[in-house]
């Protein structure tokens, strides 16, 4: 049976004590905004915009000015952690894997990527968990993610935050905000090779 994430998430937080410090890899402003809804009332959090499969660097900076933008509009009590444009750490793991379809295996190569950089940012810096929006967009697997998350939980020794942030009409809350505060909506997921398909977040 397929695992319920969303419903794993919400047993963790029914056992938070306090607001843990969480540190939240967002993909892109319009996909933190619902996620970051949901999770404050529970965390304290500091947005990690690592994002190194964007391609070109001209779309890494609107994708992060959006990042700002909706922290800024919303008037959300967050930190913004940016660590520049790296698109080499992805060359360096897409190497081989370019051909690849929208969903693959450079796909969770690039989950394992960004969502490794979180974790070792999140101990390094004492965050009591780590989380990733990826899984608001319903072109992102939810149970790679997650299962990714679980790995690294355990070689690094920082509790993830189960999630499936498209449940409970994540996605659509999204949408409606990026309307609301006329934020950039991107039309092809990131990389340099998912620029021809079809993967509008």
């Amino acid at each position: 049976m397929k695992a319920n994430y969303n419903l794993e998430m919400e047993k963790i937080i029914d056992t938070l004590e306090g607001r843990p410090k969480l540190l939240l890899h967002a993909c892109c402003g319009v996909c933190s905004s619902s996620v970051l809804e949901r999770l404050l009332p529970y965390f304290d959090i500091t947005v990690l915009y690592y994002n190194p499969n964007i391609y070109p660097e001209s779309e890494y900076q609107k994708r992060l000015k959006t990042q700002k933008e909706i922290i800024d509009k919303m008037h959300l009590p967050v930190k913004l952690l940016e660590i520049g444009y790296c698109n080499q750490d992805f060359e360096n793991i897409a190497k081989g894997l370019e051909k690849e379809k929208e969903g693959g295996a450079r796909c969770v190569k690039c989950f394992y990527l960004r969502l490794e950089q979180t974790v070792k940012i999140a101990k390094e810096k004492q965050f009591d968990y780590f989380c990733t929006t990826l899984s608001v967009s319903p072109y992102k697997d939810s149970t790679k993610l997650n299962e990714i998350g679980k790995v690294l939980e355990k070689k690094y020794g920082v509790k993830y935050l189960y999630s499936d942030f498209k449940k409970k009409e994540g996605y659509k809350r999204s949408n409606e905000l990026a309307k609301i505060y006329d934020l950039y909506r991107q039309h092809y997921c990131g990389c340099e090779y998912s620029i021809t398909e079809v993967c509008v977040k």
